[in-house]
């Protein structure tokens, strides 16, 4: 799972052993993937996992500790000023004067281009024709990220950088958001997104490297990396007294377990196999011999979330 696309494949990004330090926090250590054309990438971790810090380095707006970095085979620092000509970027927070109008704001950007795209073009796409004329402090949450998208546009980018895009919005506004990023791919862009929305991740991406504190723990397709920890079902169970983990291990159908968070001093567990049902009722009997009441059962087909859990031994949100 190393890399993101196979020997000998163009990548638009290529990253090797990036590594990059705050004093005595190590932020970024020893990451390194590839990026193919016509690709979503994404980077799913919590905050403070090192998403931003890669991606800054990436665009050349952060010198990196030590590694390697090539963006359609420019270096970021060194041939900063055309690399900026080839990618365009949406950062977490887009800081524009209160007083600019949305077009304004387009013209500006346009001309910072040798070949910008057509701004009244650019302005249908991403839906704000009709806010055109309006200040950017009046608009609402969704139509700035849409603004940002824009600008982000506005150059006729090769690659496209998306830092936690969607991060604030509300379900509807996001999904609008998702179907553009999915016709930018489907219109030749490449693209690296940031985020720690589990289902973001898997409804976008064709590639997804799973980072914790400054790791990057696997690359792949999700449903790839799915099937790599194990095909089948989750059964979260909670019970009013502790069972060994061996003996849980040992039941008809167990392929794994591990404790979960408990409440009210019962135990709560994680078991996997190719049947939640077989789990369960052999879980059943079992506590039943022991004298041990279930309180609380759930099972679950395997997700991305369960992926990160098992590399990084902890949910998104902990």
């Amino acid at each position: 799972m190393g890399t993101a696309t196979e020997p000998g494949a163009a990548a638009m990004v290529d990253v090797r052993d990036l590594r990059k330090s705050y004093g005595k926090l190590e932020a970024v250590r020893g990451v390194s993937f590839r990026i193919p054309e016509r690709t979503i990438f994404g980077l799913l971790g919590p905050n403070g996992a090192g998403k931003t810090s890669i991606i800054e380095m990436i665009e050349g707006l952060r010198v990196p500790d030590g590694g390697s970095v090539r963006v359609c085979g420019l270096r970021p620092i060194e041939d900063a000023m055309q690399v900026r000509q080839i990618l365009g970027a949406q950062l977490q927070t887009t800081s524009l004067p209160d007083k600019i109008r949305v077009r304004e704001a387009f013209d500006l950007f346009a001309s910072f281009y040798a070949n910008p795209a057509d701004v009244d073009q650019l302005l249908d796409w991403v839906g704000l024709r009709d806010k055109s004329a309006t200040f950017f402090q009046y608009l609402s949450g969704g139509e700035k990220q849409r603004v940002a998208l824009g600008l982000a546009l506005v150059g006729n980018p090769r690659m496209l950088f998306l830092d936690e895009p969607t991060t604030g919005l509300d379900a509807k506004i996001r999904r609008e958001l998702h179907d553009l990023i999915l016709r930018l791919r489907d219109q030749g862009k490449s693209i690296l997104i940031s985020t720690h929305y589990i289902e973001e991740a898997e409804r976008l991406c064709d590639l997804v490297g799973i980072i914790d504190h400054g790791k990057l723990h696997a690359i792949g397709p999700p449903r790839r990396l799915i099937e790599e920890q194990g095909a089948g079902d989750r059964l979260e169970v909670s019970l009013s007294a502790p069972i060994a983990l061996d003996e849980l291990k040992a039941l008809n159908g167990v392929e794994a377990a591990q404790e979960a968070p408990a409440g009210n001093g019962g135990a709560a567990y994680f078991l996997r196999g190719r049947s939640g049902g077989k789990m369960l009722a052999s879980l059943a009997v079992y506590a039943d011999r022991l004298g041990h009441e279930l309180i609380e059962a759930r099972i679950a087909h395997t997700s991305l979330e369960d992926v990160y859990l098992s590399l990084t031994g902890r949910r998104m949100g902990e």
